[in-house]
């Protein structure tokens, strides 16, 4: 499966905002969005001063924070777009939903991991379990009543004796359950719009794909 392999602090500063898109570490200093929160290039800080931006431009940014934030490659993404179409409710609430349900993002939301990316490479390294079988696809899109939990084998390593200590530092979404001792979540039910806390319009993005 393709994946972005450069610098993610350049997508920040490309799309104007931080993305969190390397976990505590956007949260400090040392985040490059706090020492040049200008997009990258030559000419980038001129070119932001004189253009006026079209509504198609707007559309592409959109779809592009979107993508970017959960860290899924253009014909995947669009792939997700055709399935929302086809299902019932507002398109772009119904492509938010299923970006939120990948296995990958929910490690995430439960605090196994600091980032996205992080619990991609936890996911494809097997440390995750989904209803008791090991399951390495970070694109599986869990169900309500699905039960995540990190591997047995894998609790000795230490990274996770060090996620346990703080694990339930983060807020967990009310669509989700944390054990933070047994390192296991439980999905309660389907996120709403409501509960995914993202700042896009996915209005937008439906109508990037709809023009």
């Amino acid at each position: 499966m393709a994946r972005y392999t450069d610098a993610v602090c350049r997508l920040c500063r490309r799309e104007g905002q931080k993305l969190y898109l390397k976990g505590d570490r956007c949260l400090t200093p040392k985040c490059a969005f706090e020492r040049r929160g200008f997009a990258p290039g030559m000419h980038a800080r001129k070119a932001q001063f004189k253009r006026n931006q079209s509504d198609y431009s707007l559309q592409l940014r959109e779809k592009q924070k979107v993508k970017r934030i959960y860290g899924v490659m253009e014909r995947q993404f669009r792939r997700y777009f055709q399935y929302a179409v086809r299902g019932k409710g507002l398109t772009g609430v119904n492509l938010l939903v299923m970006l939120e349900s990948r296995l990958d993002n929910v490690v995430f939301r439960l605090g196994l991991a600091q980032s996205r990316a992080q619990a991609r490479q936890i996911v494809r390294h097997g440390h995750i379990m989904v209803n008791g079988r090991r399951t390495n696809v970070p694109s599986y899109l869990v169900k309500p009543n699905d039960v995540i939990a990190v591997r047995q084998e894998s609790r000795s390593r230490e990274y996770f004796q060090i996620v346990g200590e703080i694990l339930g530092e983060r807020a967990t979404p009310p669509w989700l359950s944390l054990n933070s001792e047994a390192l296991t979540g439980r999905v309660l039910s389907r996120p709403t719009r409501q509960d995914i806390d993202i700042p896009v319009n996915e209005q937008l993005v439906v109508e990037f794909y709809s023009r």
